[in-house]
């Protein structure tokens, strides 16, 4: 059971600050009683019938005549039917009770309840005023309406006692509903964070996942294109080449549509066994020969010891560099020579750079050129890196990435 699922459980006020939508609704007026105010009305009312009953008793073995005695339980009737609308005074009506019951002791119970209806509602300061109040007013009524079966002095630390008892007991009813305002509003607040979190994390994963397919892909569809294009400028192609390209064609759809089907994968169940490896900088190699058996001149040089040993994040970001570094050398460089360099250690990081040739006639026009070089500045930078690319001085094209080794 939660309390926003029971609001008649609760105070008026304390049911409106947990439920701000329905307060809203009503415009700024004073909220509807709840099942529980009714019910802690009817039992204070009784609480202070009861004290006034006892206060009325005191005063018929006083001796008191008829008409004091009727006084008395008049006023008495009236200050316990003031109690229901003390949310709405509480002041007020504190201060009233408390300089009536110096002459009227059966309005001692009201004047009770009203100071701890005054401590539930408001702070610490007017409260310590009232209480003082209630202490000189008891102690008042002890001397001009005394009581027969005690004396003065045990009437005084009577009345002090039950004056602080309720000054207590209300100001620990307000700490108690303050702690669960601050629980509830502490609660909605970590809510709306973890939602704020989770739609970044999406954001970040959906970026992520963009990202990793144009790089996947990318490699893949460009080889479909440059080879399906020789074979649409070239009918006459001599039977071996035809079947050459066809093959590669053939080898780069299903290559493309595992990438694709990992990809997914990820998406569907992250963590399952059976998902394709990443690639590191250990396949780099298969990268080179994959780009080689698709005609490409591919030159690799390689200074780290051992591929191995660099960390995942840094080998595929330094992976999926080099096969950007080609694939655009294979789209708007074709035929020309292409070298990839691979550098770097433990303490100096790791610095690819793939290089090209200037190209042969005019550079062909690709839809969406730049997006690959943007993805990988946004890759090097979030693995802490660096990227840079731009012209040669013999008119090629290169690419080149430096990567912390911890990234």
């Amino acid at each position: 059971m939660t309390r926003t699922e029971y609001p008649w459980l609760l105070p008026s006020a304390m049911a409106g600050s947990l439920d701000p939508e329905r307060a809203a609704k009503r415009g700024g007026r004073r909220p509807r009683r709840t099942v529980r105010d009714w019910a802690v009305d009817l039992m204070i009312f009784f609480f202070a019938v009861f004290i006034g009953l006892v206060a009325l008793d005191a005063s018929e073995k006083a001796g008191n005549g008829e008409l004091v005695i009727m006084a008395d339980l008049l006023s008495g009737l009236a200050a316990c039917g003031t109690l229901w609308v003390r949310r709405r005074w509480p002041v007020a009506l504190a201060v009233g009770l408390n300089l009536a019951q110096i002459v009227a002791p059966a309005a001692s119970g009201a004047a009770l309840v009203a100071l701890f209806s005054l401590a539930v509602h408001r702070p610490f300061r007017p409260v310590a005023y009232v209480a003082a109040l209630s202490l000189a007013a008891m102690t008042a009524q002890a001397y001009l309406r005394p009581d027969p079966t005690v004396t003065h002095f045990v009437a005084v630390i009577l009345g002090a006692l039950l004056t602080l008892l309720a000054v207590a007991w209300g100001m620990l009813v307000r700490s108690r509903r303050r702690l669960v305002l601050a629980l509830r509003e502490r609660a909605v607040r970590a809510e709306n964070e973890a939602a704020l979190r989770a739609e970044q994390a999406q954001r970040l994963a959906r970026e992520a996942i963009a990202r990793e397919m144009h790089d996947v892909l990318a490699h893949r569809l460009t080889l479909l294109s440059v080879h399906a294009g020789a074979l649409e400028f070239r009918p006459d192609a001599p039977a071996p080449e035809v079947a050459r390209a066809a093959g590669v064609i053939r080898d780069s759809a299903h290559e493309a549509l595992q990438d694709l089907r990992m990809i997914i994968g990820v998406l569907r169940a992250p963590g399952e066994d059976g998902e394709r490896p990443q690639p590191t900088l250990v396949t780099l190699d298969a990268l080179v020969a994959e780009s080689r058996e698709a005609g490409m001149k591919v030159t690799i040089d390689s200074a780290v010891d051992d591929p191995a040993a660099v960390p995942t994040a840094t080998g595929r970001t330094a992976y999926r560099i080099a096969q950007e570094g080609l694939t655009n050398a294979r789209k708007h460089a074709p035929g020309t020579g292409t070298t990839v360099l691979v550098s770097g250690g433990p303490g100096d990081g790791i610095t690819v750079e793939v290089r090209n040739e200037a190209p042969n006639g005019p550079v062909p026009e690709v839809p969406g050129s730049g997006q690959g070089l943007i993805g990988l500045t946004e890759r090097a930078t979030l693995a802490g890196g660096r990227f840079e690319h731009g012209p040669t001085n013999d008119g090629g094209f290169a690419v080149r990435a430096w990567l912390p080794w911890s990234a």
